[in-house]
């Protein structure tokens, strides 16, 4: 994440509130279906509280988009310094961090809102998407590509890298994305700790796999 994101003061409150129902209802309806009336009476606060706090129906969006970057930035920061890291342990912070976004997007009940009020706004192409654009998927992308690189030799920021790390996202994405369709083909009861050990399990194989690849060219 950027300074800038790291530095903002955290929301509590009616203005948590307010956010938390702005990123459920965009996410499922979309920003322009709905109405500041629509969120206020979700977060359980008077309608004039949305200006207060945001200035406008399109700062709450922004604020969502801060939010979204604050809870995904927080499961994917690592503390080990790249230059540090030899191949193996470069190849192991990439399976931490797998299991780390497996866990955070089908084990916890926020991250389906979170997530797709995301994808709508990347969908869509709106400022809010430059804002998660910028002081998240850039960088974190970067550094896993950077990882990527230490753990395989290639070049961190060759095309062939960037849509290898793209492909294991995608892959933790539909998981969520699929996730009734996934649930009802596997006979699971939504996502459990097993269940989302077993995914885990699964794109890290994958990962492994794409690995052992690279090191055989």
């Amino acid at each position: 994440m950027t300074d800038h994101a790291q530095s903002a003061p955290r929301p509590d409150g009616t203005a948590l509130a307010l956010i938390e129902a702005g990123v459920a209802l965009f996410g499922r309806q979309g920003f322009a279906a709905t109405s500041t009336r629509e969120i206020a009476a979700k977060a359980g606060a008077n309608v004039a509280s949305i200006a207060y706090y945001f200035g406008s129906k399109n700062g709450l969006r922004e604020a969502c988009a801060r939010e979204f970057i604050h809870r995904v930035g927080g499961v994917m920061a690592d503390p080990p310094q790249l230059p540090d890291l030899s191949p193996q342990q470069a190849a192991e912070v990439l399976r931490r961090t797998i299991r780390k976004m497996v866990g955070f997007v089908l084990g916890s009940d926020a991250a389906r809102d979170l997530v797709a009020f995301a994808l709508r706004e990347i969908t869509e192409e709106t400022e809010a998407a430059d804002i998660i654009y910028r002081d998240l998927i850039m960088p974190t992308h970067a550094r896993i590509c950077a990882l990527w690189g230490l753990a395989s030799g290639q070049p961190a920021e060759s095309e062939a890298v960037r849509l290898r790390v793209f492909s294991f996202i995608g892959q933790v994405l539909y998981f969520r994305l699929a996730g009734p369709v996934v649930t009802r083909r596997m006979g699971w009861q939504g996502y459990g700790p097993e269940a989302v050990d077993q995914v885990a399990d699964m794109i890290v194989g994958n990962f492994n796999a794409m690995l052992r690849e690279t090191e055989g060219n």
